[in-house]
């Protein structure tokens, strides 16, 4: 893996093929401005093509997860040759929305952990996770149209399937912030735990001892729920079963199954 060191975002790898993954700017609550923006994309980048990944933990350092967007980023002038917004730079997206989508990108399950001030972008780029592990207390808010704009950093393409369409819409409406035992309720968190680190970190190891290329065919199907109809859903489904079936890294899932053994996988 090649990830140049900086002062925005971090990845330490554990021996179980676990990445943590953090934001690192905590006198700034992690907010969002354009040197993080990059540095999350590069962070994604690095880990998409790592030999034996198999799940990442994706957190922020200090008080917070993230304080969306840098509001001294508010005034900036965009470069000569920065892209508009409406150029895909990143296959499906733009540089905004890849900081969020390329965590469903990923090959592999990331799980975020939410702590403190979760707003704007930082609700957007844990909305990218797999599954989000959130404390109870946090705060949480869609805060775009506070500053008169929409939520474009991927939200909407990201929320189809996690939110009831009218509690979204009043969300993003109002800017109401909420906590994280709510957004258990509403579906922006899979569960609430007073240490959402840990409990996000013991998800991605038991995540790591599964047959690795049955994980990132899940998630691939996953990600093609929302899109696919019910006909191409069970090809699909069909095409990812026979490519695993008695192969060695299934065989031995069902050998250490069997002998109640940890598995010995073979990493993608």
């Amino acid at each position: 893996m090649h990830f140049q060191t900086n002062d925005r975002v971090s990845i330490e790898l554990a021996g179980d093929g676990v990445a943590q993954v953090r934001l690192t700017r905590p006198d700034k609550m992690n907010a969002l401005d354009p040197e993080m923006f990059e540095r999350i994309i590069q962070a994604g980048q690095a880990l998409h093509s790592m030999k034996g990944l198999r799940a990442v933990v994706f957190s922020g350092e200090g008080t917070s997860f993230c304080a969306g967007l840098d509001t001294s980023s508010f005034g900036r002038e965009p470069a000569p040759d920065e892209p508009e917004l409406t150029e895909r730079t990143y296959g499906d997206s733009n540089k905004f929305q890849q900081v969020a989508t390329v965590w469903r990108k990923l090959p592999v399950p990331v799980i975020c952990a939410i702590h403190g001030v979760c707003f704007g972008g930082g609700i957007q780029i844990a909305s990218g996770a797999d599954i989000r592990i959130a404390s109870p207390d946090a705060r949480m808010a869609i805060m775009e149209l506070k500053w008169g704009l929409v939520p474009d950093m991927g939200g909407y393409a990201l929320w189809r399937g996690l939110v009831r369409d009218d509690i979204l819409r009043e969300l993003v409406y109002t800017n109401r912030q909420f906590s994280g035992a709510q957004a258990l309720e509403y579906g922006l968190a899979t569960f609430v735990d007073e240490h959402p680190i840990a409990r996000a970190t013991a998800i991605a190891a038991e995540i790591a001892n599964r047959n690795p290329h049955a994980i990132r065919a899940a998630k691939r199907l996953h990600n093609k729920m929302a899109d696919e109809n019910g006909d191409t859903l069970l090809m699909e489904e069909s095409l990812e079963q026979h490519a695993i079936m008695r192969t060695k890294n299934q065989i031995e899932a069902v050998m250490a199954g069997m002998g109640k053994r940890a598995a010995n996988f073979e990493d993608v």
